[in-house]
């Protein structure tokens, strides 16, 4: 398993960003993972990507770029994975997908009748109440789904939903997070440094990857590590021209995801249940919208359950669930699940979930719906709890 930090700009990588768009990104990572593969001897391995987040742009595009290149040898594409997506359009993903996230966890965030109101109210205004009954279907209205207007380019922003309920939510939960919306105060010390704004960090805390003992024991360059690059990455080395960003279509809107799941008909895309930022009706909808192997979309809702094997347990510091832990669906070489109690970071929530799409994605075995044991795993666990 190889983990590489990209493009230039983010954690340890040198150099300035000279890229604008997603399409240049993949070609970028198709040269280093060249030289990478003739350096360590990786010629004619079958390659599988995985990403999170914004890696719902960048994973399909570096396996278009490799589609590209038609040389197994060093690009023998063979699956990609990715986790709360971003793969199409914002204002659809995120904005459109707000009031019902909200309804179905009203209990969670707790926000008062008369701002529930209102925020309905300008649901409809601003044409998501119906857009989302339309178009959340399955299977979908044929031809491709009107794009709404960006809620950013209107100076009051009266159909920015997502920020509108997050300030709501926010006032009620302090330390409300987007990634997981379970979480309550107090915010934790992440050891990775802060995302969010607000969240903790102690005095004399120093980021695990920003230490010099621990850049000295990876070989990385002395370097201002940040979980989250403070550098535009498409802006050419410029940080100040807020012009300069990824010029790219999201791969659900442009062809790139469709080309990728007929070459691999080996893709797998997820989302946690408690993700704020990217909820899975958001990318269900993004996929509603593309057609692949010569039909468009899902024809069914994803409602197979998801089977994750009990195991023994050999780290009291990452506890994994067990069991039927969310729901899925394939259809056309095209695997879609959700988990229940998962966030935005998926697998470090639900490590034991995440596990057994890694095994899906290597063909280990064949379907989320299959039980049984992990295929490393021996001796037939079935649990330790004890029904009383």
């Amino acid at each position: 398993m190889v983990w590489v930090e990209q493009p230039v700009g983010v954690g340890y990588t040198q150099g300035v960003p000279n890229i604008t768009d997603e399409v240049q990104l993949g070609l970028e990572f198709a040269g280093f993972y060249k030289q990478f593969a003739t350096t360590f001897g990786l010629e004619k391995k079958k390659v599988y990507l995985t990403g999170e987040s914004y890696g719902g742009f960048y994973v399909p595009y570096i396996a278009d770029a490799f589609i590209s290149q038609n040389d197994d040898t060093y690009f023998n594409l063979a699956g990609v994975a990715i986790n709360d997506p971003i793969l199409g359009d914002g204002t659809l993903q995120q904005e459109v997908t707000v009031v019902p996230y909200l309804d179905y966890w009203s209990n969670l965030f707790a926000l008062n009748e008369s701002f529930t109101k209102a925020i309905h109210e300008r649901n409809d205004y601003c044409n998501y109440t119906s857009y989302f009954e339309t178009y959340l279907t399955f299977p979908p209205p044929p031809g491709p789904f009107p794009v709404l207007p960006d809620p950013f380019a209107d100076e009051n922003y009266t159909c920015d939903q997502f920020d509108t309920v997050y300030a709501a939510a926010l006032a009620v939960n302090p330390c409300f997070n987007i990634y997981h919306i379970t979480d309550t105060c107090p915010h934790l010390f992440n050891q990775l440094g802060i995302v969010n704004p607000g969240d903790y960090e102690p005095p004399g805390a120093q980021v695990y990857f920003n230490r010099s003992d621990v850049q000295k024991a990876i070989n990385a360059p002395p370097t201002n590590w940040m979980q989250c690059t403070d550098k535009n990455v498409f802006g050419l080395g410029n940080n100040t021209d807020r012009s300069l960003h990824d010029q790219s279509l999201g791969p659900a809107q442009n062809g790139v995801l469709k080309r990728v799941i007929e070459t691999t008909n080996n893709t797998i895309i997820g989302v946690g249940n408690l993700d704020f930022l990217l909820p899975p009706n958001g990318t269900l909808m993004a996929l509603q919208n593309v057609t692949w192997n010569g039909v468009q979309g899902f024809q069914k809702f994803p409602a197979n359950e998801f089977y994750t094997p009990y195991h023994p347990e050999y780290n009291g510091g990452a506890l994994a669930g067990a069991g039927f832990l969310g729901t899925w669906t394939y259809e056309r070489g095209l695997t879609y699940y959700q988990v229940e109690l998962a966030g935005h970071e998926l697998p470090g929530y639900s490590a034991g979930a995440a596990y057994r799409v890694v095994e899906l994605l290597l063909g280990r075995i064949g379907s989320l719906g299959q039980t049984g044991d992990f295929s490393t795993q021996t001796g037939n666990f079935t649990g330790t709890g004890i029904i009383y």
